[in-house]
């Protein structure tokens, strides 16, 4: 398992989210940071979601 790391920033560029998780590949990443979005209603804000490697998983702005 690889820990990614899901941010998500207001217009201001403060912090809404910033944490942890963990997933076995950037596919699996990418649908469990898209589910954490819709669960907390962020999908449309500016977010990233970055592998340990240091790429994007996620990106919207």
């Amino acid at each position: 398992m690889k820990t990614y790391f899901l941010t998500v920033f207001s217009q201001d560029g403060t912090n809404l989210i910033d944490e942890r998780f963990e997933a076995e590949d950037d596919k699996s990443a990418a649908e469990i940071g898209k589910g954490k979005l819709a669960k907390q209603g962020y999908e449309e804000q500016t977010h990233r979601c970055v592998a340990p490697e240091g790429h994007l998983v996620l990106f919207h702005r």
